[in-house]
């Protein structure tokens, strides 16, 4: 069983549950904490969800990493593994991830999602990850409605990621990040790339589905300006 074959049941499933939801954005390969690491399928809506496959052609050499930077940025998370590596995620998530199963009843069968452990919140999301999502445009932009945003025009990323998440509590940041990342209307800009200002791909609607759904063009970070 092949990424791909689970990407697929996966992406079918997603399809299902939001198809008419139109709030709800499904990303694929987004990069997080300033392209370290990418996470194989978020979902954007109120929330953030983020889902990581393992599947027979991988090993879970890369979960625990993986999981420590997932931890810092999502609001729920789920591993979905082909059976052979089901016992050992257990071990290596967090209680609070939930945990699908991906097999078929006979070989001739078609892949199905099986629910083996439910998710739950997380309870300790990182802001100074979290804001990191956000480009340097949104973020000026978000300061400005705070206060005069002029003075920091010219700071650099970091500087505008942290004072933004001083400024602002918890709560009100996810649904501005969430907001931001629904909302944006292009995916990759244009310009001259600096390394460091990682994305995703950008964005289609999805056959019959009001959401959006960004795809991946390939397995490596797009570069963006600022």
């Amino acid at each position: 069983m092949r990424d791909a074959d689970i990407r697929r049941v996966l992406r079918q499933h997603l399809d299902r549950t939001f198809e008419n939801d139109g709030a709800t954005m499904i990303i694929e390969e987004l990069g997080l904490c300033r392209g370290t690491v990418r996470v194989d399928i978020a979902v954007v809506n109120g929330v953030l969800k983020g889902y990581e496959i393992k599947s027979d052609q991988d090993t879970l050499v890369r979960l625990a990493p993986q999981a420590a930077m997932y931890n810092r940025i999502f609001d729920t998370m789920a591993v979905v593994v082909a059976e052979r590596h089901l016992r050992a995620a257990e071990r290596l998530i967090p209680s609070w991830w939930a945990i699908q199963l991906v097999r078929a009843g006979n070989p001739s069968a078609p892949l199905e999602i099986a629910s083996v452990r439910r998710e739950s919140p997380n309870p300790d999301v990182d802001p100074g990850s979290l804001v990191q999502l956000l480009w340097r445009d949104e973020v000026l932009e978000l300061l400005g409605q705070i206060e005069p945003a002029k003075a920091l025009q010219g700071k650099p990323r970091r500087v505008l990621w942290e004072t933004l998440a001083s400024a602002v509590p918890l709560p009100e940041l996810k649904a501005m990040v969430c907001a931001r990342l629904r909302n944006r209307p292009r995916w990759r800009l244009d310009g001259p790339r600096r390394q460091g200002d990682e994305m995703s791909q950008p964005c289609a609607m999805s056959s019959g589905s009001r959401y959006r759904h960004v795809l991946p063009r390939s397995r490596q970070y797009t570069d963006l300006p600022n």
